[in-house]
């Protein structure tokens, strides 16, 4: 079992900055994607940022220019770096992470995490 802690949400002015962490902890034996995802009041949940294994980094367009998605390695953790805020990026945000020793892995979640732009 792998077990997701995410922090860092909460309210923010327009052009405003948030970060968000998401601690991973547990039965760790490879980890084969991380990933930021959000979902929107009344939309479908959709990939926000994510890194593979081989450090292969996607972002969506929406969000790319405005977030990063920095890792440390050493403590397990991902982060999403997000600056210029947006209204429409308002949503619950999901942390997602594949592990294992070899493809496809174990899949898990976060609790989620809800970022709020507003003035």
């Amino acid at each position: 079992q792998v077990q997701l802690v995410e922090s860092g949400g909460g309210l923010v002015q327009p052009g405003g900055s948030l970060r968000l962490s998401c601690a991973a902890s547990g039965s760790i034996l490879d980890i084969l994607v991380m990933r930021w995802d959000r979902q929107a009041p009344g939309k479908q949940r959709e990939l926000v940022a994510g890194v593979s294994s081989g450090g292969t980094v996607n972002y969506a367009d929406s969000v790319k220019g405005r977030f990063t998605i920095p890792r440390d390695n050493a403590k397990n953790t991902m982060y999403l770096q997000m600056n210029s805020l947006k209204p429409e990026d308002t949503a619950v945000y999901y942390c997602y992470v594949r592990v294992g020793s070899s493809w496809p892995g174990d899949e898990y979640w976060g609790q989620g995490t809800q970022v709020t732009v507003s003035s």
